[in-house]
């Protein structure tokens, strides 16, 4: 019984692992790593994209501070880390909402949302506010605000849209830039169209504006003192 005691006793020796068994779990972990990393940049490039809008020119259908998620399935496979990209086979319906790089004669560098109103070799003309696609008027519940028949509105047109290219407009007409002003979108300028709000907050317009990250950054932390500034009916809206 002594000696049975005595053996129960003894601590088995601690042996530490090889270099060779620590250098294996290092390289597993780290390609474990790198397949979450390509994951994440084939996302990003082929299926979805996060997007914030910082204008008001889609009001009421999609509001300053709503963050969009954003489907490129079928319309654009981007290069991660660049501005490159390739338009692919989906080509965008009549009143869709797009995600697209503005032209150069936007005179900006942001991408634009807006709403697709020509397709090619339509002719699109505004009478009195009022949109007519190949001379019938576009009925656009959407409009933000509606056009009224008796008070004085823009006519504009006809434009006459070219093979390949699009006529975008966005809901809030009297606060949009758009083909209007700049004329037309070139296929292999849209990205994708927005699937559904993930998060909308109120905040000013400026802080959702590129260059300003403390101040989006710090919208963000406020939403935990007040979280009335969150949208809480919008979550999850889709389009």
């Amino acid at each position: 019984m002594g000696a049975d005691k005595s053996k129960r006793g003894k601590a088995k020796p601690q042996t530490n692992p090889s270099p060779q068994a620590a250098g294996d779990k290092l390289r597993r972990e780290l390609l474990s790593w790198l397949w979450v990393i390509l994951a994440f940049l084939f996302i990003e490039a082929f299926v979805i994209q996060a997007r914030v809008i910082p204008s008001a020119s889609m009001e009421n259908t999609i509001l300053i501070g709503d963050h969009l998620i954003v489907s490129l399935l079928g319309y654009d496979a981007g290069i991660p880390f660049t501005e490159h990209h390739i338009a692919l086979w989906r080509k965008p319906k009549r009143q869709q909402i797009i995600v697209f790089e503005a032209p150069p004669q936007a005179a900006t560098g942001e991408d634009f949302i807006k709403r697709v109103i020509g397709l090619p070799s339509d002719t699109v003309e505004v009478q009195r506010g009022v949109v007519y696609v190949n001379g019938k008027k576009l009925d656009e519940p959407y409009l933000n605000p509606r056009p009224d028949p008796d008070t004085p509105a823009e006519n504009m047109g006809p434009f006459h849209v070219p093979a390949g290219e699009y006529f975008v407009m966005g809901d809030n007409r009297d606060d949009s830039n758009d083909s209007r002003f700049w004329g037309y979108v070139p296929r292999a300028n849209i990205i994708g169209t927005p699937l559904f709000i993930y998060m909308s907050i109120k905040a000013p317009e400026e802080v959702w504006e590129p260059g300003h990250i403390g101040e989006r950054l710090g919208t963000y932390l406020r939403i935990f003192i007040h979280p009335g500034e969150m949208r809480w009916k919008r979550l999850f809206h889709t389009f």
